[in-house]
């Protein structure tokens, strides 16, 4: 090969190696630019104010996840914040939201009602319900355990007497499903001192109802014995499902997102009143009964006075009878018998 080929065959290498380089940055600069986020600088003296962590819609009850520290411009400091080495907000955990806060929004003194000061009550409840105290022991208040803002369903245990014969009847009901606890013995805190959860007794539990529901817990009291049972957080997609389904509320047609998400955000918090469960004595011991007690019945002659020496026959449990009334006697008949 003689020397001129050869300076073609290096200087055609030449030019299609710088190319391919060409052609890689001019693609390379045609995509589309990437921001670079660079955090801002935080000053050592920038103070740091409570902001709420989620939407706190009016009514809502606080806990330890509502809200958080986060720097805050020095600047734009209001007097009503929350400033960290300044407030304490352990205290605010059972407060009361009274004025709506987005997330990320700084928390003021106004926009929350602490325990016992006026109007916490009415700023905890929703539009259209009322509070109720039931008056509850140790041992059917789940030792203590259930804390406002807890969700619980109210169960009803009582004797039944028939008249008959034998024990009453023993029958414990669930009444009530899904009433949210507002205060226990007027302490909202359920943090102490090291802010760690205090677990305390007390003898009365007020919770958020209808006016309807309000007037079953006033008869259930004078009937028997009310006790709580603790409701999971996680959700009941059956419960959901039937309460959409007998609900009078006014559904939406699903074009609107966030319509429907309210609509079952306020759906799953509503308190239920029907479809009550029931057991028995018998469902927890064969010695127990399943019924209520039957009165017995004695049978009588065609002439209206009680034979004598005839056992009493019982009206319920024994077959059926025939009662004949004649003028102002009552005669009781056995179908089969004479």
């Amino acid at each position: 090969m003689d020397a001129k080929k050869i300076v073609l065959l290096v200087g055609a290498l030449i030019i299609a190696v710088t190319t391919a380089l060409l052609a890689r940055n001019m693609l390379s600069s045609s995509g589309s630019p990437q921001a670079s986020a660079s955090s801002m600088p935080v000053a050592a003296d920038q103070p740091n104010v409570l902001v709420a962590t989620k939407a706190l819609p009016v009514g809502t009850i606080l806990d330890a996840e509502s809200f958080r520290f986060q720097p805050w411009p020095k600047d734009l400091i209001e007097q009503a914040y929350y400033i960290k080495g300044q407030a304490d907000p352990q205290k605010l955990v059972g407060s009361v939201v009274r004025t709506a806060i987005s997330a990320g929004q700084p928390m003021t003194v106004g926009s929350v009602i602490k325990p016992g000061e006026r109007g916490f009550l009415a700023a905890a409840l929703g539009p259209g319900m009322r509070a109720v105290t039931v008056p509850v022991s140790a041992q059917n208040s789940v030792a203590g355990f259930v804390f406002p803002g807890d969700r619980v369903d109210l169960v009803l245990t009582q004797s039944v007497s028939g008249g008959g014969d034998g024990e009453p009847l023993k029958v414990s009901e669930t009444i009530l499903r899904n009433l949210r606890v507002l205060a226990t013995d007027q302490r909202m805190d359920a943090l102490g001192a090291d802010g760690k959860p205090v677990v305390q007794t007390y003898s009365n539990v007020t919770i958020e109802v209808t006016p309807k529901i309000a007037e079953k817990i006033a008869v259930a009291q004078t009937i028997g014995s009310l006790s709580l049972s603790l409701r999971s957080l996680a959700d009941n997609s059956s419960e959901l499902d039937a309460a959409i389904a007998g609900t009078d509320m006014n559904l939406p047609d699903g074009s609107n997102p966030n319509a429907e998400k309210k609509m079952l955000a306020s759906l799953s918090a509503r308190p239920v009143d029907r479809g009550s469960t029931y057991s028995t004595g018998a469902d927890v011991s064969r010695y127990q009964r399943s019924s209520v007690p039957a009165k017995s019945f004695q049978a009588l002659p065609a002439g209206g006075a009680p034979m004598g020496g005839a056992p009493a026959m019982a009206a319920a449990g024994q077959g059926p009878v025939i009662r004949v009334a004649r003028g102002t006697s009552v005669t009781v008949v056995p179908v089969g018998g004479k």
